[in-house]
């Protein structure tokens, strides 16, 4: 089987080097992230520059290839003109916080899983559910679980799945549970400061607390000490809307 690894918080991430170890020997590794930090990168491709893949020479990133780009880059990068095989399975992170609920929508760890998947590989996100970053083994335990399943049992349609995985010792995990995404509250308003220059600059505020975090969701399983699996898709049509939208524009075909 040949993984490709990728994330949004760099190649030099402990949660890459985690993710990395937690795979070895289930076939050809390679790992193909970005140069540096891309939170909050969501899909975006570069399109107004050339990109450049590098490989790390020394240390405990040596072998590990980066690129001056987006998560997204990085994965179609490898898969459309790097490698000389496509890959089995793309897995994502392991993310440094969490990914549930709106967070999809603008990470960089999703948005690599996602463009994985969009090329036609099985993909997978994954996410430690905090910022303490104590337990990203166990996070690389459920990574390798569902890639070992995967290998014995490929699913039988394209798959996306956004995993999220509490930050607890393995023995205290409950276990895995499927789920659908939540829903935060409108997020913080920006932060105004002024600039050692005297500058007005904004930083944008902090995501919102959880509004649907009931039994079902990913928050629920998080806070509730189970790894929530919750699978995705891309097609974003309001299909409910649909008719009311042609009645407001008259009938339009």
């Amino acid at each position: 089987m040949r993984i490709l690894l990728s994330n949004d918080d760099g190649y030099y991430a402990p949660g890459l080097a985690a993710l990395h170890a937690a795979v070895q020997g289930l076939g050809e590794v390679i790992v193909v992230a970005p140069e540096r930090n891309r939170s909050g990168a969501s899909n975006s491709l570069t399109l107004d520059r050339p990109l450049q893949l590098r490989e790390a020479q020394n240390g405990p990133t040596a072998g590990f290839f980066y690129v001056n780009g987006t998560p997204t880059d990085c994965v179609h990068l490898a898969v459309t003109g790097m490698l000389d095989h496509e890959p089995d399975m793309v897995l994502s992170g392991i993310n440094w916080g969490s990914n549930m609920g709106d967070d999809t929508i603008y990470s960089g760890t999703v948005a690599a899983a996602m463009e994985g998947y969009l090329l036609g590989v099985p993909a997978i996100a994954l996410s430690l559910a905090s910022f303490s970053g104590r337990n990203f083994a166990t996070a690389g335990r459920i990574a390798r679980a569902l890639a070992e399943r995967f290998q014995r049992q490929p699913f039988g349609a394209p798959v996306l799945l956004n995993v999220n995985v509490p930050d607890v010792p393995w023995d205290q995990l409950r276990g895995l549970r499927v789920t659908r995404l939540g829903r935060r509250h409108k997020a913080e308003p920006v932060v105004r400061q002024v600039s050692p220059r005297g500058d007005i600059v904004y930083w944008v505020g902090a995501a919102g607390p959880a509004a649907d975090a009931g039994e079902g969701t990913d928050f629920h399983a998080v806070d509730n000490g189970w790894a929530s699996v919750t699978p995705l898709q891309v097609d974003l049509t309001h299909v409910g809307q649909i008719d009311a939208v042609r009645d407001w524009l008259g009938g339009a075909a």
